[in-house]
């Protein structure tokens, strides 16, 4: 109940805003317009726990429409379209369930990648003092609560579920009792699922790179079958052993960093063809703009220099060691 709500502001330590929150499909008209949507009925401090932030010339509920059980709406942006169209909706009545409200506010656009029952573009958002006197309710649907700092959630939980089961007689662990959704959990979960991706798009890079890297070793060994006799030349008139060395690693290394340069420029090139995308529309919202990262640039050039070594020191160490005489008389 709303009881509830102060009971745990007063006795569980860190907690930093609460707020109690009803929640019911209802029925919005404006003139001939009519949509039902999912409204809220919560206290002010919601607007900071769920970066629901007006946009220029709005405000959300304040205290005084809780204390004065005002009839007064925050409308999602979306929900704001569907009904007002271009035109500003702050300060217009509606029906709400056929009661008059006055629109004080409009959430801005956001990014919303978790969900409550919807986005929140096309909630409907008034004073819980408003919404338990129109709709009669008795007990809220959920509390939300956020915590004063985020790396003590597991404790805030403890807390709240050892106070709440002295008072309604429940063992603290019964999580039947009193189910808890933690966001902060599920976005650690999240960043453990993004590295573990991370990790995966590294591998196959990797693994891409050194069958790139075989490619070059095959290539080089072909160099040498075909340039026998040159490099028996070379060593009959004088070239040392470490002078044909380096002539193959270079080649290799040529090879490889020609790639790379290639591979490179062609990321610049869908780095840049994306960045042309609008980053609030559709999907690009949640993908965002991809950038250049400069560390994996240099961890690539790293990777390319380690792996040309590697494919032209064999076929290099195989040319160094032939036979002059042989050389001559290779067919």
């Amino acid at each position: 109940t709303e009881e509830d709500v102060q009971m745990l502001k007063a006795t569980v330590p860190g907690i930093s805003v609460i707020s109690p929150q009803y929640r019911k499909n209802v029925s919005l008209t404006y003139g001939r317009k009519t949509t039902s949507t999912e409204c809220e009925g919560v206290n002010p401090d919601f607007e900071e726990m769920r970066r629901m932030f007006p946009a220029g010339g709005g405000r959300f509920i304040n205290a005084v429409d809780v204390q004065l059980q005002r009839r007064v709406l925050f409308i999602g942006v979306e929900l704001a379209a569907e009904l007002f169209g271009t035109e500003n909706p702050v300060g217009k009545s509606l029906f709400v369930d056929g009661v008059p409200f006055t629109i004080v506010g409009v959430m801005q656009k956001k990014l919303q990648t978790s969900m409550n029952n919807g986005p929140d573009s096309w909630r409907a958002i008034m004073p819980y003092s408003t919404f338990r006197t129109q709709y009669g309710e008795l007990y809220v649907n959920s509390i939300v609560i956020q915590p004063t700092d985020p790396t003590q959630q597991e404790i805030v939980k403890t807390r709240i579920s050892e106070s709440l089961g002295r008072k309604y007689h429940f063992h603290p662990n019964d999580e039947r009792a009193l189910p808890i959704w933690d966001f902060i959990e599920a976005e650690k979960i999240m960043k453990k699922v993004n590295i573990g991706i991370e990790i995966f798009l590294g591998a196959v890079g990797f693994l891409t790179l050194l069958i790139a890297g075989v490619g070059v070793a095959n290539v080089m060994f072909a160099v040498v079958k075909e340039r026998t006799k040159e490099i028996g030349i070379k060593m009959a008139i004088g070239a040392k052993k470490s002078y044909i060395l380096f002539q193959v690693i270079f080649e290799a290394l040529l090879i490889s960093f020609i790639g790379g340069a290639v591979g490179i420029s062609m990321t610049f090139a869908v780095v840049s063809l994306v960045g042309l995308f609008p980053a609030d529309d559709g999907a690009m919202q949640f993908l965002g703009h991809p950038i250049i990262s400069s560390t994996i640039i240099i961890l690539t050039v790293g990777i390319l220099t380690m792996i040309g070594l590697l494919a032209g020191f064999f076929p290099a160490r195989r040319a160094s060691s032939v036979n002059p005489v042989e050389s001559l008389r290779y067919e």
